[in-house]
Parts: C-alpha cells; sequence; structure tokens
C-alpha cells in the first residue's frame, strides 16, 4: 500500500482528499503546514508527497527544496491556485514532478498520484561519478565539475543530463525524456526540456569534444 504525505493547511480540503484517496488504496498521513510536513516525511518516509505550495511557516516549494537535499528521488506533486508560468517552472526546478491547479478533481489527482509512482518504481541508478568529457557529473548530488570550477544544478537539470548520458552518442527521443520526467508530452512541459538543454549547452561548452545536438522531430544526442 503506498503512503502519501499530504502537506495542506486547508484542513476542509485535506480532509476530502484523504478520505478519497483512502478510499482508493492509499495510506495517507497528513500535516497542516511544512515545518509539520518535513517532520512527518522523516518519520513515515512516504512514497509520494503532495503539497500544498501557499501555507504558513514553511511554503511548498520550501519544503520540497529541503526534501531534495534530503531525498533526491521522492515525487512530489504541487497543489496551487497560481497559474503563471514563473511559479511553474520554479517548482520544476527545484524538484517538483507535476503540478495540479486548484479547483481540482480527485481522478485527477488520482491520476497524476498513480503515473508517478510509476515512474518512481523505476529508479535511476548511477555511479557517484560519471566522466563526459572533462566534466564530472556527480548526479547524487547534482553538480558538474572540470578543473577550477564547479556548477550547481537544479534537480531537473541533473535528472536530464543523466537521460542525455545513459543514452550518449546515441539519439535520446524527446517524448520518452518528457514522459519520464514531467509524466507527459505537452507542449508546455517540451518547452521547459528546451530550456534546461539549453542552460546544459552553456554548462558543457568548455570542452569542445562535448555536444548536444538536435535530431530534428526525434530528440537529442549527447556526443562525447
Amino acid at each position: 500500500m503506498p503512503t502519501i504525505l499530504l502537506v495542506e493547511d486547508e484542513l476542509s480540503l485535506a480532509f476530502i482528499v484523504q478520505d478519497n484517496l483512502e478510499s482508493r488504496g492509499f495510506r495517507v498521513v497528513h500535516a497542516a503546514d511544512g515545518y509539520a510536513g518535513l517532520a512527518l516525511f522523516r518519520q513515515a518516509k512516504p512514497d509520494l508527497v503532495v503539497a500544498d505550495v501557499m501555507m504558513p511557516r514553511l511554503d511548498g516549494f520550501a519544503l520540497a527544496e529541503q526534501l531534495r537535499r534530503e531525498h533526491g528521488t521522492v515525487p512530489i506533486i504541487f497543489l496551487t491556485a497560481r497559474g503563471q508560468t514563473a511559479d511553474v517552472v520554479r517548482g520544476f526546478e527545484i524538484g517538483g514532478s507535476d503540478y495540479v491547479r486548484k479547483p481540482f478533481s480527485i481522478e485527477e489527482l488520482v491520476v497524476r498520484i498513480q503515473a508517478r509512482l510509476q515512474s518512481s518504481n523505476q529508479p535511476l541508478m548511477a555511479p557517484a561519478l560519471l566522466r563526459i568529457g572533462q566534466y564530472e557529473f556527480d548526479y547524487p548530488h547534482q553538480r558538474l565539475s572540470r578543473p577550477g570550477h564547479t556548477q550547481e544544478l537544479t534537480h531537473r537539470e541533473a535528472e536530464v543530463l543523466y537521460h542525455l548520458y545513459t543514452q550518449r552518442n546515441q539519439v535520446l527521443e524527446r517524448r520518452t525524456v518528457l514522459q519520464a520526467l514531467w509524466g507527459d508530452d505537452t507542449y508546455f512541459n517540451g518547452r521547459s526540456l528546451d530550456v534546461y538543454i539549453t542552460r546544459l549547452r552553456r554548462y558543457l561548452m568548455a570542452d569542445e569534444q562535448v555536444h548536444i545536438v538536435n535530431v530534428r522531430g526525434i530528440g537529442y544526442k549527447l556526443m562525447l
């Protein structure tokens, strides 16, 4: 039975969500703010976190940043009334797995939870250090280093780079990485992926032998 940590300060909404998820076979533990959610995460060790963005004391983004430092792979789904692109991008950059905008249906939330749990059952496994030309890629700690310089990566940047690395010198299909990291291949998610690819190219540009090339209509290739 998967355990879901629900961090939501609207108690009436939290009760409805918890009741409906439990009726569908999930075990749900609830915290009413970010600090309580962090403590409960350490105690319950959930399979997935559903967190409201706007909460007192410690908001959902700050909670996610702390969870990513302590646990690099647990899926995090944000609940939010915010619709601005900047907020959505920030949530993905700090390691969010998905967004559900309020108001939402329980059916939508359940589908998104199931999709993220299915993805997390196939975790990415990597050695501590991966060699990319002149660079060392520390995937677990999200760092890309070369002599004299270290680039701290966001969670999403590290995930995209690792997918490229696992298919190095081969084509990584765009749809594959979008499904694995975002859960779908919508236009907006595709544009987000393009942003991360552009950033990774910039991080790797000191080594002229390393290139991320577009394969038109298919995806990308990390050439070493």
